[in-house]
């Protein structure tokens, strides 16, 4: 077998031949490093199926171990789709990650229900079971049509055909879709590696009849693959899938990480079909998730189905089952009696002629049978050894199922099989115990479906248009110019009444009331705009650090364990809000510490989230009322009267001791008055005696 892990030079380029050439190489290599797994896969699924026998009567000479064995871990590693469970990483208070992460769970709940992921994970969870590996694929769709309705009909487009900052601007995205894809175990291919991390591409193959490749690709496209590439489809391993398959070819959607490209390539064709950059920006590059493994080694990603660790015994158990019901045909009841009279032989025969599949032997020479044990006239065969050896063979398989059972690690527990004479602390304990072999499956399928729903969620983000997101979820958030707008209006509104309150206040008038806010003003001013949401959903680093996407259990839940966790729950804060109401009442200062442990007891509790934004908001209030300084006590009737006479006679001597000020104010006025009259009479009779005076000396000069 060829060694796929040495590659020849890789091309440069989009050469769409030389790109051919070498993946047609790296898809053959690919085939011959998976061949071994996919025929031991071709022989379980037969098996599975029941299809080893040459005829119908050989085939229920097999006891169906290993579909027995199956049918029992299907419901008990999944039972239910999983839901999204899209939280804030970081439990502060953050209304933008909040209604982003609310936004993104509706739109996967959708989506995921839309795309039946129901039906996927079932699928993807027989080929893990049975053959060791589940893989899926996720794509993007969207409807493109022109603004004018009238112009062009709409158009579905793959997100292989389109770019959406590219869009004309007479065009619009109108519906947005996320299919997840079943890729068959034989459809699937990847770089050979220890490790999912080292994986350098992956490829699966897409059934595609000729006017699907001439619409997806082109009609040049279609014309470098041959005929006899377009006729057949080597996918095609069983009948059903040939029938289904017919006509059709497979194209290889490969997806390359280190050259960061996509090629599509017919199978077996040497010129590729198409080249270009990937068209999802994907955090981990991949379009699928990490498939579901069963059991693989260190050293390789090829899975080991479980079937292979115990078909040996499966095949005995086969052979002891055949070889029963071969004995068991031979308990019949055969009778020897004496052949040649002609009047008691077709009697006695008459007689004992039944209508089940008794056998009736004559015996010619009946002298000689009679001397060697024989007597009377009919003789039966002894059967005791046979039903002895299909006691010791029942015996014997039975063992061999149970060794298959203590392989496989499905106890009886598990089955449903359990003896009434144990305890249910027995039970209990096998329960326990008994299914600790299938946790890891478990396990395995939560997280396959953790990554699905991931990768949707990271193309919700990234994608989906704001309009999508409202009309998807329910969830009307304001636009970033709706709310200047709103403050721009609330801002005017509080300029125009001030400037009336001013002039009301300048004219001595009672100023008019202030305006009341709009209706919904603080509602729509707290609650954060689509542009913030679609900012933060957008960034793949901020997303991460705000936002974790993770899905609920895939397993069928234990409704009594759910009923105990919801009473617990409700016990719990019940206890928690009696102890911690009076102490709140007599320390206030107490009740953030109050709050915030309340709301750490909560999230302990998967019911808990529902109930965090209002638990949240609660202990907002309650803090804000307790820092809030509280009213003076209300005196009694007694002291309110009191008061209401202190309050007067306070009045009654301020009113006095201004009237005293004011006459004292006065009097003094008065004797101010008084002074200034009397000096102003002084000044008048000094400026008359100094007038006379100056008048004298000149009559003298004079004479």
């Amino acid at each position: 077998m060829a060694d796929p892990t040495t590659t020849d030079e890789k091309p440069e380029g989009y050469d769409l031949k030389q790109v051919g050439a070498y993946w047609k190489d790296q898809l053959e290599r690919g085939a011959d490093y998976f061949k071994k797994w996919h025929t031991r896969c071709e022989k379980i699924e037969k098996v599975y199926l029941d299809q080893q026998g040459d005829s119908p009567a050989d085939a229920k000479r097999n006891f169906p171990m290993l579909w027995a064995n199956i049918s029992v871990l299907q419901p008990a590693v999944y039972a239910r789709p999983p839901q999204p469970a899209v939280e804030r990483r970081f439990k502060d208070s953050d209304p933008v990650a909040r209604t982003g992460s609310e936004m993104v769970e509706r739109a996967l709940t959708f989506l995921t229900e839309n795309a039946n992921i129901d039906a996927l994970m079932r699928q993807c969870r027989d080929d893990f079971l049975l053959f060791g590996r589940g893989t899926a694929w996720l794509r993007y769709e969207a409807d493109i049509e022109s603004v004018d309705m009238g112009v062009e009909p709409s158009e579905s487009v793959e997100y292989e055909q389109m770019e959406t900052a590219q869009l004309p601007p007479m065009e619009r995205i109108t519906d947005e879709r996320i299919p997840i894809d079943f890729v068959h175990w034989s459809d699937f291919m990847h770089s050979p590696a220890r490790r999912w991390e080292d994986v350098s591409w992956v490829a699966r193959r897409v059934p595609m009849t000729k006017d699907e490749i001439e619409k997806r690709f082109s009609e040049e496209a279609l014309a470098t693959i041959s005929g006899e590439v377009l006729a057949t489809d080597k996918s095609s391993k069983t009948d059903a899938d040939r029938a289904q398959n017919a006509g059709k070819t497979g194209i290889w959607e490969i997806w390359c990480k280190t050259e960061n490209y996509t090629v599509w390539i017919a199978d077996g064709s040497p010129v590729a079909l198409e080249v270009s950059e990937p068209p999802l920006q994907l955090e981990g590059f991949w379009p699928c998730p990490k498939p579901a493994y069963g059991t693989t080694s260190t050293g390789s990603l090829i899975p080991i189905p479980d079937y292979v660790y115990y078909q040996g015994q499966c095949d005995e158990i086969d052979a002891l089952t055949k070889r029963i019901a071969k004995l068991t045909d031979q308990l019949r009841l055969k009778v020897f009696y004496p052949a040649g009279d002609g009047s008691v032989s077709p009697a006695i025969e008459k007689a004992m002629r039944p209508d089940n599949d008794t056998v009736m032997v004559p015996i010619p020479e009946w002298a000689a049978f009679t001397d060697k044990g024989g007597s009377n006239a009919i003789v039966t065969l002894p059967i005791d050894e046979v039903q002895k050896v299909i006691t010791a063979c029942i015996e014997a398989r039975k063992q061999l199922i149970e060794d298959v059972y203590q392989i496989t690690g499905i106890s009886d527990i598990v089955r449903g099989d359990t003896q009434a004479s144990e305890t249910a602390t027995a039970q209990r304990i096998k329960s326990q115990w008994g299914s600790i072999r299938i946790r890891d499956r478990q396990a395995e399928l939560a997280r396959f479906a953790r990554d699905i729903i991931r990768i949707a969620g990271e193309i919700v983000c990234e994608q989906f248009q704001p309009e999508t997101l409202t009309a998807m979820t329910g969830i009307q958030l304001p636009t970033m110019a709706e709310k200047q707008q709103m403050q721009a209006q609330v801002q005017m509104a509080t300029q125009q009444y001030q400037a009336v309150a001013q002039r009301a206040q300048q004219m001595g008038q009672q100023p008019p009331p202030p305006p009341q806010m709009p209706q919904g003003y603080d509602q729509l001013m707290e609650q954060p705009t689509i542009d913030e949401v679609v900012q933060v959903l957008r960034d793949d680093n901020i997303r991460g650090f705000r936002i974790d996407i993770e899905t609920d259990s895939t397993i069928e839940p234990d409704e009594d364990a759910e009923k105990q966790r919801r009473m617990e729950f409700a016990q719990v804060m019940g206890q928690f809000i009696n102890q911690a109401g009076p102490i709140a009442q007599q320390q206030p200062m107490l009740v953030p510490v109050m709050g915030e442990v309340l709301l750490f007891v909560a999230r302990g509790f998967r019911a808990g989230r529902q109930l965090e934004s209002t638990l949240e908001q609660t202990v907002a209030a309650l803090t804000e009322k307790a820092m809030t300084p509280p009213p003076p006590p209300q005196p009694s009737p007694d002291e309110q009267i009191k008061l209401k006479t202190t309050m007067v006679k306070a009045d009654a001597e301020q009113q006095k001791a201004k009237m005293d000020m004011a006459a004292t104010a006065m009097s003094h006025q008065a004797d101010m008055e008084k002074m200034r009259g009397q000096a102003a009479m002084d000044m008048m009779r000094h400026q008359q005696s100094m007038q006379q005076g100056a008048v004298q000396p000149q009559q003298g000069t004079v004479q």
